[in-house]
């Protein structure tokens, strides 16, 4: 799990670096603030209709090679990104980006071929934990070497490099976890229950709404991720590098919590308590970023808005794990990363036409709107069985 986690690290970091440099790069070329929104999104709506689908490849032909395939595509768009000129280059690079982002559903599917149910929760942290240091890093990396305006070139090329780098490190250090063995195991279930459509599986697992919180998980966070460069940028006057700084600094915070604390927390809590109390933080800092005038009450909204955000996507994959038998589980983290990415197309979309015609208080209580939704499903989800926890005849962690 250790090697799983530090190339995942390199290869958030290489992401991370592009965060604060969009939102600014685009205006450069002529965006507006619903293009910038538009720019953002594409990356996801491409990314949205490839997770079945690297799920899927996952499940056939192991968790591994698809992951280092995936790397090498999330290179060759950040290359291209650095060479790009116009909008028109910015959307296909993202498009390609997007497409070929398939890992985190994969690494997700990784950490639950390893985990037992007990565990699960703590394996996920990891992978969350590693997406916080992805966000210390990449965004303060981007933010330091693209100055605040001066150079956008370097932080593409840079990003290349760590995913090449991550490449290596995987080919030489990941294990293989869906084995020869159990990948003719998973072929032989799948025959005998037949060729599974992703509805089909849906209905089969029970899974439709489940699936369907992580594009509204990621709505609420992708608005936090579209509106604070901007929010900063127009009442503080702030560039690429305070972007980054702020998000380096608040992703260092999350990292340690993701590590230390949502394993123990949400044992003793209970998964869903754990998932309510992150929503309530997230939904009290869409309230005050909504009324926040001055920097310190504008970075406190900021940091109650993305800690909360960031503490339940741990424990929604491990909810999700639990509730999936398991010859459906590579597609099923494939399908809520593709849900995933759904959510962060509708947030930014969102977020930049609210934005647009009614300003930033509007647009934090859209979200905040969206939030109170989130924080009623997660309160009628109390009792709920897991599959893993019924069933004695749950396949063995590896």
């Amino acid at each position: 799990m250790k090697f799983l986690f530090a190339t995942v690290l390199i290869d958030l970091i290489g992401f991370g670096i592009v965060i604060p440099i969009l939102p600014f790069l685009a205006p450069d070329m002529g965006a507006s603030n619903l293009e910038i929104g538009l720019i953002i999104a594409t990356y996801s709506i491409f990314n949205g209709l490839c997770g079945p689908f690297w799920g899927r490849l996952s499940d056939r032909f192991g968790r591994k090679p698809i992951i280092l395939i995936c790397l090498a595509g999330a290179a060759i768009s950040y290359i291209g990104l650095a060479f790009a000129t116009t909008l028109t280059a910015i959307y296909f690079w993202r498009a390609f980006g997007g497409w070929m982002a398939g890992n985190f559903g994969v690494a997700s599917a990784m950490i639950a071929d390893m985990t037992t149910p007990e565990n699960r929760a703590k394996g996920m942290g990891m992978i969350g934990a590693a997406f916080g240091l992805g966000m210390v890093i990449g965004p303060t990396l981007g933010g330091v070497l693209s100055g605040n305006g001066e150079s956008y070139t370097l932080p593409f090329f840079v990003a290349a490099g760590l995913s090449t780098l991550a490449i290596v490190a995987g080919f030489f250090l990941l294990e293989e976890t869906m084995t020869p063995e159990k990948r003719e195991e998973h072929a032989a279930e799948q025959a005998q229950h037949q060729k599974v459509s992703l509805l089909k599986m849906l209905k089969e697992t029970h899974n439709t709404v489940l699936a369907s919180i992580f594009t509204l998980h990621n709505t609420c966070v992708s608005v936090i991720s579209f509106l604070f460069p901007l929010w900063v940028a127009t009442l503080l006057d702030w560039g690429p590098r305070d972007v980054g700084i702020v998000f380096g600094v608040q992703g260092l915070a999350m990292a340690f919590i993701q590590i230390k604390l949502i394993g123990p927390l949400s044992t003793k809590m209970g998964e869903v308590n754990f998932l309510m109390m992150g929503i309530g933080l997230t939904c009290v800092g869409f309230i005050a970023a909504s009324m926040a005038e001055t920097t310190p009450f504008m970075i406190l909204a900021f940091c109650m808005t993305v800690t909360g955000s960031t503490l339940c996507l741990p424990i929604l994959n491990s909810i999700t794990s639990k509730r999936t038998p398991f010859r459906f589980r590579g597609q099923m983290m494939g399908t809520t990363s593709s849900m995933s990415a759904w959510g962060r197309v509708t947030g930014p979309l969102l977020g930049g036409v609210v934005l647009h015609f009614y300003g930033f208080s509007a647009a934090w209580l859209v979200a905040l709107a969206l939030c109170l939704v989130y924080l009623g499903w997660a309160f009628s989800q109390r009792g709920v069985a897991n599959i893993e926890e019924e069933s004695p005849q749950a396949p063995p962690a590896a």
